[in-house]
């Protein structure tokens, strides 16, 4: 659905995205990650045609936005970081003028009201003016006039900015519903709400995309850790010679024994590889105290990424 290819962005001698490409398909939760600064909101800007690139070039549905940027933007909803809502008009008559700037024909827009209402949890507050309500009700206002012409791109600038954990709840369902008839790219600092609904990640550093993986080739599992009572000298030979072990690194000690890493081929191995370590440390006589998988999520992934900066900025 979406096609990027060398999206660049420039202010003077700043360059905020750099040569960034992806593409996205139809039915996508896709997360854009990055710390604050790396890029994800002016790509999202891009993205939505209200903000042209330097260079590059974004394509929808096999549009170039360059020269089909009102059609393109008639199937996106869009919600910006800080969304721009008018404090002294109600919650309906601000979802009635959306409406009506989407081009929602009069007939259709008390149901298309009405559904974004019940989607976002807003009819308590339907009549209230919004300037009274509280940061987290105005983020579900933001979304109810995003979704209110049934876009099939939807663009969400940190949408469970502001809300408690039960809303945050609500936000992660109501988008995965939204994904079965939309695209989704959200953009967030927050690790939890990437790993939690979506699909796949995408993360800016330095302006540049860093890294573009599904989350179950991200968490696949294609590490050993096992901590026995003998020094590397003894087993690195012994470890090495289990078929589909590829190299192994020794861990900082931690509790009883040492503590190695084996790298495996791939998460098939897994299965294969453990029984056949656990067998050869008893026959050797060695002691074993810890036989698991490396438990990988995403904070651990963004952790290598930004140790991977400093190293290279050091």
């Amino acid at each position: 659905m979406i096609h990027v290819e060398a999206l660049t962005r420039t202010y003077g001698d700043l360059t905020a995205v750099d040569q960034v490409s992806f593409e996205i398909g139809q039915g996508e939760i896709v997360g854009l990650l990055g710390h604050n600064g790396a890029g994800k909101t002016t790509i999202m800007k891009m993205l939505t045609g209200y903000l042209e690139p330097t260079s590059g070039s974004i394509k929808v549905d096999g549009l170039d936005i360059a020269t089909h940027r009102e059609e393109i933007q008639q199937g996106i909803g869009y919600l910006p970081e800080n969304d721009p809502l008018y404090p002294e008009m109600t919650v309906i008559d601000y979802l009635d003028y959306a409406a009506s700037l989407y081009g929602v024909s009069r007939g259709e827009r008390a149901e298309r009201i009405r559904a974004a209402i019940d989607k976002t949890e807003l009819a308590s507050k339907a009549i209230d003016t919004i300037g009274t309500l509280s940061r987290g009700f105005r983020q579900r206002v933001g979304v109810a006039q995003a979704i209110l012409h049934h876009p099939r791109l939807l663009i969400l600038d940190e949408p469970t900015n502001g809300l408690d954990p039960t809303q945050v709840q609500h936000m992660r369902d109501l988008i995965r519903t939204l994904a079965k008839s939309a695209t989704v790219i959200i953009s967030t600092h927050i690790l939890q709400e990437v790993q939690a609904i979506c699909d796949r990640v995408i993360i800016i550093r330095n302006a540049k995309k860093a890294l573009d993986e599904t989350m179950v080739d991200l968490q696949a599992c294609k590490r050993l850790l096992v901590s026995v009572n003998a020094d590397p000298a003894r087993v690195s030979k012994l470890f090495k010679s289990v078929s589909g072990v590829q190299s192994v690194q020794s861990l900082y000690k931690k509790g009883p024994g040492y503590r190695y890493a084996l790298d495996l081929d791939d998460q098939n191995e897994i299965a294969e590889a453990a029984p056949s370590i656990a067998n050869k440390i008893m026959t050797a006589g060695f002691k074993l105290y810890a036989l698991q998988y490396e438990s990988r999520d995403l904070e651990t992934i963004f952790g290598e990424i930004s140790a991977q900066k400093e190293r290279v900025q050091g």
